[in-house]
C-alpha cells in the first residue's frame, strides 16, 4: 500500500512524523500478512535538502519526499507521458 500526503507548504520534519503515523496504522490494521510494508510519499510545495536529510536520517519507514509544481505541463506532453505509462503497464500485464 502507498500513503500519499500532499502539503501546500514547505516540508517540515513534523510532516514526516505524521506520515509515519499513517504508515504504521496501515501496516498494523490494514496490511495483509503476505503484503510488503506500506510506502509513504510526501509531496510538498518546496523543501530544503538539508532539513530533509536530517529528518530522514533516522527514519525507519520507507518514504519519499518530493516537491511539486503548481503549473500544469502542456497537454501534448501529458498525453505522451500517459501513453508511455499505459504502454509500460500493458507490457507488465503480458509478462
Amino acid at each position: 500500500m502507498v500513503a500519499i500526503e500532499l502539503k501546500i507548504e514547505a516540508f517540515a520534519p513534523s510532516h514526516l512524523g505524521q506520515l509515519n503515523f499513517y504508515l504504521e496504522a496501515l501496516n498494523q490494521d490494514i496490511r495483509k500478512p503476505h503484503e510488503n510494508p506500506s510506502i509513504g510519499i510526501l509531496l510538498c510545495k518546496n523543501k530544503d535538502a538539508e532539513v530533509v536529510e536530517y529528518a530522514m536520517s533516522q527514519n525507519l519507514s520507507p518514504a519519499l519526499i518530493a516537491e511539486y509544481e503548481t503549473k500544469l505541463i502542456s497537454k501534448n506532453l501529458l498525453q505522451k507521458k500517459l501513453h508511455e505509462l499505459f504502454g509500460v503497464l500493458d507490457e507488465e500485464k503480458k509478462e
